[in-house]
């Protein structure tokens, strides 16, 4: 199997089961405190379908998306039509950020900066983010270093639901790969739609991720311009040195620079 980025990864049904499979949702309530100390409008890297992108401007609040899946952009849309919102979404990857305009506030819902598989894209990412910011502009980066033994547990096991009295939807890891020394994941996915005959719609792709310690990454940051760095815990107090999840709060400098 080829290796997929995020782009490809997040086409056909791996798009159209993501939202009812996927094991945790961002929620609004995680991010409206960040939006409102650090301003608006806010760009969200890796919107996807919208979440929490679509309840945070339903709320009121300005917010722009971005991501490189066509498909998930095309669903986000889809919603927000339904819903009576206007958006502003690009379509871009995040290490090639290119945007018209700065943000005072950046961030990611959840671990999405891990999808990134080198060490260049991720400071690629963060020079862009960087480069978008207004001066005292900050940017948010929820992180997660993969726990290898619990994933190696999940192989063949499967999450699902049905929505609606529909068919019966099925994610479930088949296989997983762990390079330890160059932090690379490749997880195997298989997605499942069962018809009420038993017919079955799959799909297997490989996730691939890469992860970084609070050394590393703090370490990018400051060699990207940052030099106001904060490292979190999930419900904003200090993060633990020896924590696998953990956000990244960094803000770029004020003055003239751009």
């Amino acid at each position: 199997m080829s290796d997929l980025d995020a782009s490809q990864f997040y086409t056909g049904l791996v798009a159209e089961l993501y939202e009812p499979l996927v094991s945790e949702l961002a929620r609004a309530d995680q991010y409206i405190p960040f939006i409102e100390r650090s301003g608006q409008p806010s760009l969200e890297l890796g919107c996807g379908s919208g979440i929490p992108m679509l309840e945070l401007i339903q709320r009121g609040y300005e917010v722009e998306g971005l991501d490189a899946s066509a498909a998930m952009l095309a669903r986000c849309r889809d919603k927000a039509e339904k819903l009576g919102l206007k958006v502003i979404l690009h379509h871009q990857q995040m290490q090639r950020l290119d945007l018209p305009r700065l943000y005072p506030a950046i961030f990611l819902a959840g671990a999405t900066f891990t999808l990134l598989t080198s060490d260049a894209d991720a400071r690629e990412t963060i020079q862009g983010i960087y480069r978008h910011l207004e001066p005292g502009g900050s940017v948010l980066i929820p992180l997660r270093i993969p726990e290898v033994e619990s994933i190696r547990k999940q192989i063949g096991r499967f999450r699902e639901t049905r929505v609606d009295d529909g068919p019966l939807l099925r994610v479930g890891v088949v296989d997983a790969e762990f390079d330890t020394e160059r932090r690379h994941s490749r997880i195997r996915l298989r997605y499942e739609r069962v018809q009420a005959d038993g017919t079955i719609d799959w799909l297997e792709r490989d996730w691939l991720g890469s992860w970084w310690t609070q050394a590393m990454f703090r370490q990018m940051l400051l060699e990207s311009g940052f030099a106001t760095i904060t490292i979190l815990d999930p419900d904003g107090g200090k993060a633990d040195p020896e924590a696998s999840v953990f956000v990244f709060l960094a803000q770029k400098g004020g003055g003239s620079e751009t």
